[in-house]
């Protein structure tokens, strides 16, 4: 069965109450989103113990948006993979493109991020993309294909399947701009064919590829129905139980 995916990153929004009120309603809401259907939720650090706890007993997942490259210590500021496994979230998202452009992370950062996250048995939502420029200069499968051969191809075979990729092509980001169906699916057949050349056709055909970039509930449908796309990592729609439920309904 090909996994089906909705993921949400909230990003820094919503305090402590206004998330605990839109766990509650997606929970609430969740039933209408068919069964073979994983849900995630991405809050913000300070959601992460509470929405977990909430969503025990339900059908969704929590993932924390980031986590430190390093164990513990004297790095102020930092989450371990220690503690966002400790609140009870199973997941986490590495290498945003808002991470990249931001904080200057490097695809050898976001590596030791996996490999740390991989340790505390969390689950890493991996992402990778390219900017408008590259798209336009005609480089975006060799942005792309050296994001992954720096992170994911570097993973051990039995590593593999706790990984998801989100493809988020950075000029679809928060600028209403979404890729077509046939951009989105033709980058999504390219890293398909990267892993499987990589781990081989098993691993190849089963390793979830989301689709991250202004999906909403006007345009998922084109794009899940697309062979190689497993879902999305959501945005701005996450942020809105009624958007971020219809998106979930949208699988064929």
């Amino acid at each position: 069965m090909e996994p089906k995916i909705v993921a949400g990153n909230w990003k820094m929004n919503k305090n402590l109450q206004e998330g605990i009120e839109l766990t509650n309603d997606i929970i609430n809401k969740a039933n209408q989103v068919p069964d073979d259907v994983t849900i995630i939720i991405g809050p913000p650090y300070i959601h992460l113990e509470k929405a977990a706890s909430l969503t025990k007993d339900s059908k969704i997942k929590v993932a924390a948006q980031n986590c430190s490259s390093e164990e513990k210590g004297a790095f102020t500021g930092e989450v371990s993979a220690e503690m966002i496994k400790s609140t009870g979230a199973e997941y986490v998202i590495l290498g945003h493109s808002e991470r990249r452009a931001y904080f200057d992370e490097t695809d050898e950062l976001i590596y030791a991020k996996i490999i740390r996250a991989l340790k505390h048995n969390l689950k890493p939502i991996v992402c990778c993309g390219e900017k408008l420029n590259e798209r336009e200069n005609g480089n975006h499968f060799d942005v792309v294909k050296s994001q992954i051969q720096n992170t994911i191809l570097k993973l051990k075979e039995e590593d593999i399947n706790k990984i998801i990729i989100a493809y988020e092509p950075v000029w679809a980001i928060g600028t209403g701009k979404t890729a077509t169906n046939e951009q989105a699916e033709e980058m999504h057949e390219y890293i398909r064919k990267l892993i499987t050349e990589k781990f081989g056709k098993e691993i190849g055909s089963s390793l979830p590829i989301l689709y991250g970039g202004s999906c909403k509930p006007n345009n998922a449908a084109g794009l899940f129905s697309q062979p190689d796309i497993n879902g999305g990592l959501i945005g701005g729609a996450s942020l809105k139980s009624d958007d971020f439920v219809e998106i979930g309904k949208l699988f064929k």
